[in-house]
């Protein structure tokens, strides 16, 4: 039988337990986002390497740019989905790609979940990098030159997407 002595350790020791648990609460709660996405794929580099073209590769997990203008996506006018080319997470719908003239494939919005954002200050300004939400993957830059209804213009390096047609089945994401 538990007297009053035990009843106050076993009160303590879940309040500890609580405050102990505060921390994985938010660590957990970007995971509950991407709930919809398969969870975050981890990959080495040299595993990503392996399994994508060498000017993907860069692009995706090296951050390179794609010169203006090479993409052929610029051109895709066609009724889709644009994927991530490493864990192919679909990230555009094809109604939000517009003609910006800056050379790249860009759209003026994504799909919930899809993408994650930090800062780049790797030029004189800083600017808001865009990746997969799901691989890391980085996709391009944010600006808040594009059209409404976001005002936002998502500037993506065409070889890190894949374009799958409305009549096509959308890939099964990568493990």
């Amino acid at each position: 039988m538990c007297n009053q002595n035990c009843l106050v350790e076993r009160l303590t020791m879940n309040r500890r337990q609580l405050l102990a648990s505060i921390p994985a609460l938010f660590i957990g709660l970007p995971v509950l986002a991407r709930a919809n996405s398969g969870g975050t794929l981890h990959k080495t580099k040299a595993e990503w390497k392996n399994l994508l073209p060498e000017t993907s590769y860069r692009v995706l997990f090296e951050e390179d740019t794609e010169r203006p203008g090479s993409s052929p996506l610029n051109k895709e006018k066609r009724a889709g989905t644009f994927v991530c080319a490493a864990c192919y997470l679909p990230l555009f719908g094809a109604d939000t790609k517009y003609e910006s003239g800056t050379g790249w494939p860009s759209f003026f919005d994504h799909l919930p979940g899809a993408l994650g954002t930090k800062k780049d200050r790797t030029l004189v300004w800083a600017r808001t990098e865009y990746h997969c939400a799901r691989c890391g993957g980085h996709q391009g830059h944010v600006f808040d030159d594009g059209p409404q209804p976001t005002g936002l213009r998502y500037c993506n390096n065409g070889v890190a997407l894949r374009f799958v047609p409305k009549e096509e089945k959308l890939p099964a994401l990568r493990t």
